[in-house]
């Protein structure tokens, strides 16, 4: 047919004119019919399908570019994006509604980008100019919305490109601008703290202001642009006058009713001048002389019956405290600290609890005065604050008060929580160390400690038991009977059972012996005895390192005890095939000396020798006063330094180094040769400078050496590793080492710290000393090991660049 023939040519020559079939879609939802559809759903697949369906809707709304009701299909976006579905598509309308001349619009759009748009994508660059235009010739509305987005979402770039803008703004006649400016200039000190210079001429003026969300937000600038700029610093420390006003005004007039809160004036303004306070009075004697008298009236004016009221008077103390105030003055903030103690709240009594373990370094007598308090804090069900208690106590500990806080804290231990009580068992044991009255007391203590929370306590606690007790002679007979009671009522303390096992094997014949005079008499006879230690041997609550102890025990009285020793023999015996390979060996070895080497028995099986001391000691001298001895009156003989053994424990120089042989050892006795060439003094006039060197410069950290060779000694060489950081975070737990071929001696001294603060702050120090006698080219094989920015650090490298004047 002619009509067909027409048609198919039309097909075939003109498929673009034909009409498209019309689409089926599907009435879109209101915002508010969305919100009750979502709410009404009972499943969450339910939920799943309508938001499906309405997202198909809002991208084929976006697609037709149906600009009048954009701004509505993107506001039920953001509701599905505040449920936490996918959002993404609707980044780009964000853009042109922002762009849009309506307000309806832009503001719609703004909010879009403050949740959807963040600096970590790049498409929130795109709205930088659409902020610019809206910031210098939108309306007030406008320019708060643009304001509000670029204190949210702008990155580094947007706040270097848009800052003069905000510049302009702190100073419109508009507080409803200015403010949204102050807060947006605050993010942008925090991304690009360079841009301080900027907005100091502006904040001055700024403190002028009554308006109270302008003048808080002022106060919030200038700290931020304090803490990041010294100039800034060195700037706002004129206005200290100015703010002590305000602050005064706070305290006696109140800024307005409106803004108090239970009774006390503006607690939030009064809390941001505090702070800006502290931070310009730190380290600066004018300033802290200039708001002293301003501390001391709002820190007895503030009423502390209100919560209010009691975090005005935290941020108080912690400027009394941060600044160089009074004496006086700081007495006054350990004691409102001690008035916190007293509170009701967990919360105060808590903060003051920290804030008292701050302190108690730089102000121990004023904190003294509150520990009746701080002890009773012990007793708080709260493990939070009984941990706190328990730090600040110990903190507390001094010579005076030692017998009674150790009192209070073995109390505590008794009835603590397993979780506090290995940190409490080790306090009241290094306390013990450092304070202790008397040898007998020390201990009494540590054995108290052993029988309440032995399981608990350090794995040092043992050594240092038995150490003590070695050394105090005249004490083994009360020793060694106080520990056989102790075992003889419990044997679950694994620590005090191997104490008590090794002085029984040291010291049993004590037992048995009727000179030492007490209340009680002990009556034990040997078959006691050997049955206890045989009780700890069968146990199954004995560590393996438990039986070891009284193993030894049995074969040391078997030349202490002068009954037959068969009993002891045939409990050795046993052991020897026991699954435990140490004690297996042990009772090998001890039958062994039975059989074949019986006679050498007695000589090998002596009692350890006894610990050397500076000077003779009485536990309790005449007139039956005790005086006080400490630890640290007992001096060692003196032994040789690890020198080359450094080059093995850190295996860091091969063994091709040692080819030459190793000169002789330092002789570092008293009236040794080398000893007085060791201890040169730093300031010896003869001393001959080396150009230094640089050998470690890694994220603001560096290390450089210096040298000096003494003229009397060639051999010898001086070298001083100074550790300095310009980094703005401290370096912590630093360590250093180094090691040298075996034909050198290293001698490393002690460093001036382990802490290298930041900012260039006072560097650290550690000398070296080598000895060098066949001259030899210098190397050095260098370890570090330290925390910087929240990360572990380790560090290995060698060092032979050194000046030939070093070795030569």
């Amino acid at each position: 047919m002619p009509g067909e023939e027409s048609l198919q040519r039309g097909w075939s020559h003109r498929p673009a004119a034909l009409p498209r079939p019309a689409r089926m879609v599907l009435p879109s939802l209101k915002l508010q019919e969305l919100i009750q559809e979502i709410r009404g759903a009972k499943t969450q697949a339910q939920e799943r399908e309508v938001i499906q369906k309405e997202c198909a809707h809002i991208r084929a709304a976006f697609r037709e570019g149906d600009a009048p009701q954009r701004h509505r299909q993107l506001a039920k976006l953001l509701y599905v994006h505040m449920l936490g579905y996918p959002a993404h598509f609707g980044q780009m309308e964000c853009l042109k509604l922002i762009a849009s001349p309506r307000f309806t619009d832009k503001r719609v759009g703004y909010l879009g980008a403050m949740l959807l748009l963040d600096e970590r994508q790049d498409a929130h660059l795109l709205i930088t100019n659409s902020i610019k235009n809206d910031l210098s010739q939108g309306t007030q509305p406008v320019q708060g919305l643009a304001l509000c987005t670029l204190s949210t979402t702008g990155s580094a770039e947007m706040c270097r490109d848009l800052a003069s803008e905000v510049e302009k703004l702190l100073l419109r006649p508009s507080p409803y601008v200015r403010k949204k400016a102050v807060l947006a200039a605050v993010h942008m000190i925090r991304k690009v703290p360079e841009l301080s210079d900027i907005f100091l001429p502006p904040c001055t003026q700024l403190l002028h202001e009554r308006h109270h969300g302008i003048l808080m937000g002022a106060v919030t600038l200038i700290t931020e642009l304090c803490e990041r700029s010294p100039a800034a610093l060195t700037h706002f420390r004129q206005v200290v006058p100015q703010l002590v006003q305000i602050l005064r005004t706070l305290v006696i007039s109140g800024y307005s009713t409106e803004h108090s809160v239970a009774g006390v004036s503006d607690p939030f303004l009064q809390v941001q001048v505090l702070k800006l306070l502290r931070i310009l009075g730190r380290n600066h004697e004018e300033s802290s002389e200039a708001m002293n008298d301003m501390l001391a009236q709002v820190a007895t004016n503030t009423d502390t019956s209100r919560n209010a009221g009691n975090a005005v008077l935290y941020e108080t103390v912690l400027t009394i405290v941060d600044i160089r105030s009074a004496s006086g003055l700081r007495v006054l903030a350990v004691n409102i600290l001690g008035r916190f103690l007293l509170n009701n709240d967990k919360n105060i009594r808590y903060v003051a609890l920290t804030s008292l373990l701050r302190l108690v370094q730089s102000d121990h007598s004023a904190v003294q005065r509150h520990r009746p308090t701080v002890v009773e804090c012990l007793r708080e069900t709260d493990a939070s604050l009984s941990r706190r208690a328990l730090e600040l106590s110990l903190a507390l500990v001094n010579s005076s008060n030692i017998r009674s806080m150790t009192q209070e804290l073995q109390g505590f231990l008794e009835f603590c929580p397993v979780d506090l009580r290995a940190d409490c068992a080790s306090g009241i044991l290094l306390a013990a160390e450092r304070f202790a009255p008397t040898k007998r007391w020390h201990i009494d203590t540590i054995m108290r400690v052993l029988t309440t929370a032995g399981a608990h306590v350090r794995d040092d606690a043992v050594a240092n038991l038995t150490q003590l007790i070695g050394g105090a002679e005249e004490l083994h007979a009360y020793s060694v009977r106080r520990l056989y009671n102790a075992l003889a009522a419990d044997i679950s303390q694994q620590p005090l059972v191997q104490v008590a096992a090794w002085c029984i094997g040291e010291y049993g014949e004590l037992l048995l012996s009727e000179s030492y005079e007490e209340t009680e008499p002990l009556q034990v006879q040997e078959e006691e005895v050997l049955m206890l230690l045989e009780k700890v041997l069968q146990s199954h609550l004995s560590l393996p390192a438990t039986r070891g102890y009284a193993l030894t025990a049995l074969m040391k009285l078997s030349t202490r005890f002068q009954g037959d020793n068969n009993r002891i023999r045939r409990v050795v015996s046993i052991y020897g095939s026991c699954l435990d390979i140490e004690l297996q060996q042990r009772a090998v070895e001890y039958n062994a000396l039975f059989r074949k080497y019986d006679h050498m028995r007695s000589a090998i099986l002596e009692k350890m020798p006894l610990v050397e001391h500076g000077g003779p000691q009485d536990d309790e001298p005449g007139e039956g006063k005790e005086q006080p001895w400490s630890p640290k009156r007992e001096v060692q003989s003196p032994t040789e330094p690890p020198t080359s053994n450094l080059l093995d424990l850190l295996d860091l120089l091969d063994s091709a180094s040692g080819d030459a042989q190793p000169p002789p050892a330092l002789d570092l006795m008293p009236g040794g040769s080398l000893l007085h060439l060791l201890d040169l003094p730093s300031n010896t006039p003869s001393l001959a400078p080396i150009p230094g060197l640089k050998v470690f410069d890694r994220e603001g950290l560096q290390i450089s050496l210096s040298f000096v060779r003494p003229p009397e000694t060639p051999a010898l060489l001086l070298i001083t590793a100074t550790a300095s950081n310009t980094s703005k975070s401290d370096v912590t737990h630093f360590v250093f080492q180094a090691a040298v071929p075996k034909s050198f001696q290293l001698q490393l001294q002690i460093p001036s710290g382990d802490t290298v603060p930041a900012q260039g702050g006072p560097p650290i120090t550690q000398v070296l000393r080598v000895l060098n006698p066949n001259k030899a080219p210098l190397r050095m094989r260098l370890r570090l090991a330290y925390n910087h920015f929240g990360q572990s650090v380790q560090e290995i490298f060698e060092v032979k660049d050194f000046p030939l004047d070093t070795w030569q």
